[in-house]
């Protein structure tokens, strides 16, 4: 597992993913080991359709690509409402994905759209 320099950075793609959540915890970004990438998280949307209660969402980091080792959390048990939008990540509190990472969430019931900004840079 490597911090790749983001010095001479040759390409950044940018990436935007949906996700329908589940009370399991869903990838939402994967960062291989060896990728010699880093993923930047500049957006994190979690969107409650749910049509009718608040849902609650849980988001993670997993030290290891592919959901493995254990997670740290970064969002708790957080009370979407319902029709709402819960901004858990923006360009004021972005992070980076090192190698070997994983970002992974999961919601309380179903209903719950996650939506992730990125860029891939290499």
């Amino acid at each position: 597992m490597a911090n790749p320099n983001i010095v001479g950075v040759t390409t950044i793609n940018g990436n935007t993913t949906t996700v329908s959540a589940t009370t399991s915890f869903q990838t939402l970004v994967n960062n291989k080991a060896s990728s010699g990438k880093i993923m930047k998280i500049n957006t994190l949307l979690a969107t409650n359709a749910n049509g009718g209660n608040a849902v609650t969402v849980t988001v993670v980091l997993y030290p290891e690509d592919d959901l493995g080792g254990t997670s740290q959390t970064i969002a708790h048990t957080i009370s979407v409402p319902e029709d709402s939008t819960l901004i858990v990540i923006d360009k004021n509190s972005s992070l980076y994905l090192l190698e070997d990472k994983t970002l992974a969430a999961n919601a309380g019931a179903s209903g719950v759209v996650f939506t992730t900004s990125f860029d891939e840079i290499s």
